[in-house]
């Protein structure tokens, strides 16, 4: 999908043209973080849960994991008390959860703009779009390798998008542009395109300092020293493995106080048990070295425990998406995170599905609901995701977003205050009346119901005279008008400048590389 960004169109004063006008008119809101009123799902007993503790203090003690390639990191883990042989950490029981200690249960991640800061843990739940697909698709062009202007057309989407809280990091890898580069590219998008609070680079640890320090060209190096402006995702290559990129680059954050979600990758049977219990047992104890070694780097860093799991088809080997089993895994983390203490990560917009249909839409349900329900607190992935991650969808990324809507009104809760109790209309309208016409309808309609910017509520002859467009044809549609009505925030010239001029030095300070 091109961004035509064609001259906006302006609605014709008077009457009807005017409020339809109105109704239409593209508006750059982002709601509220949502704050869950509505209680967490757990599926463990408590004897499950202290039985899993107890397994995962076993497995960092007697089976350990490995930090590769980083002598540093081993001997920070010698010099807090942990068994090190070769490359293998294996960490008495009780210490990881005493360095955990001084991780913060919650944070506030400053936003360029302040009233779009975000506050990751307690009961929120900060939603951001999806993270690293090499392809792209939409319904015009099918499905392709990613550019740098799909990335920018993504990130003005997630701009625009009134639930999204969040930008994101990789919203798709940019191939056409040089790997050791793309970084800068992208990193530059996320602060001129939006005001929302994003996410670092981490696929190289000089390339999360060039992100840390345009940071500070953006916030001035004094407020980054002190707060957090960046989140960043730091996977673990289960099982039980921190390679020496990932770590190289949470070192980076955690140094400079920016926070960290630290995060298996585990496709259960493959890189994880089959059951339930015990990949929630090498999840916490993957979790709790990683969190635990971000403490060593700096007490007191931000940083979640996450969680990505997906279960495997035992016939193709292919990653299955809002399968039950995935779900259970997801609850119980929410569970051992809340004992820690800790932000949760988890969840998002999966499915396996080629394309933006029925099963995209069952699988990503499933997730999103699961996400909610399992106290997530950073959403990662929350719009956009197909073909099991490796596709990010324009059409998609507009039905998740819409969706989305529908978890911040299903987290508010149900108002059981005196207007929401309705009496008074059910006493004027009383046996066999409607309640349509009626005062409280009048004064509440406009609100009473969550609404779909994208779904089709027409009568079918009116559907059907429209076109008959499906769901992925009116999101194509929404997608477009976004993009054509897109305006960028402002930004200070004197910063624009500066890093324009911080990208340039770096550009030229080395030859492209494309691997």
């Amino acid at each position: 999908m091109q961004d035509t960004s064609a001259d906006r169109r302006r609605g014709r004063g008077g009457g009807g043209a005017a409020r339809r006008a109105a109704r239409s008119a593209t508006a750059v809101e982002t709601a509220a973080v949502i704050t869950r009123n509505i209680p967490d799902f757990e599926v463990l007993t408590e004897e499950a849960l202290e039985i899993i503790e107890w397994n995962a203090e076993t497995v960092l003690e007697e089976v350990g994991v490995n930090f590769v390639n980083n002598p540093a990191a081993l001997q920070r883990w010698r010099d807090a008390g942990a068994d090190v042989s070769g490359e293998r950490v294996r960490l008495p029981r009780g210490l990881a959860r005493k360095l955990i200690q001084t991780a913060p249960g919650s944070f506030v991640q400053h936003a360029r703009n302040p009233e779009k800061s975000v506050t990751i843990g307690g009961r929120n739940l900060v939603l951001a779009p999806v993270y690293g697909p090499p392809f792209v698709r939409d319904l015009t062009g099918g499905r392709r390798y990613a550019t740098i202007d799909d990335f920018r057309n993504f990130v003005k989407l997630g701009h625009m998008s009134k639930w999204l809280h969040h930008s994101g990091g990789t919203v798709c890898e940019p191939t056409d542009v040089p790997v050791n580069k793309r970084h800068l590219d992208m990193i530059e998008a996320h602060v001129t395109l939006t005001d929302k609070p994003f996410m670092g680079a981490v696929t190289e640890p000089s390339r999360a300092r060039d992100s840390v320090e345009m940071c500070e060209i953006v916030f001035g190096k004094d407020f980054v020293a002190d707060n957090c402006v960046l989140t960043s995702l730091i996977n673990i290559n289960s099982p039980l493995t921190f390679d020496d990129t990932m770590m190289g680059a949470l070192e980076v954050y955690a140094a400079a106080g920016q926070a960290c979600i630290i995060s298996p990758f585990i496709v259960g049977g493959a890189m994880a048990p089959v059951s339930v219990a015990g990949t929630l047992t090498q999840v916490l104890a993957e979790t709790m070295a990683g969190v635990a070694y971000s403490q060593l780097i700096r007490p007191g860093a931000p940083v979640i425990m996450g969680a990505f799991v997906t279960s495997i088809d035992m016939n193709s080997g292919a990653p299955t998406f809002g399968t039950p089993e995935a779900s259970q895994v997801t609850y119980g983390a929410g569970q051992l995170a809340r004992r820690l203490g800790l932000p949760f990560r988890s969840a998002g917009s999966f499915c396996g599905s080629k394309l933006p249909d029925a099963q995209a839409a069952y699988e990503t349900a499933n997730t999103l609901n699961m996400g909610l329900l399992s106290g997530v607190n950073f959403m990662l992935h929350a719009c956009g995701w197909l073909e099991g991650g490796l596709v990010a969808s324009y059409e998609k990324f507009v039905m998740d977003a819409d969706q989305l809507g529908a978890l911040h009104r299903m987290a508010a809760g149900v108002d059981s205050g005196e207007a929401a109790q309705a009496m008074d209309a059910i006493r004027e309208v009383g046996p066999g009346g409607h309640y349509l016409g009626c005062a409280h309808t009048q004064e509440h309609f406009k609100t009473a119901f969550w609404r779909s910017e994208v779904f089709d509520y027409k009568p079918y002859e009116t559907w059907s005279e429209e076109g008959a467009r499906d769901t992925a044809t009116l999101a194509q549609i929404r997608a477009r008008r976004l993009l054509d009505t897109y305006v960028p925030p402002a930004i200070d010239p004197a910063i624009s400048e500066a890093l324009g001029a911080y990208i340039a030095g770096k550009r030229a300070s080395e030859p492209d590389a494309f691997s």
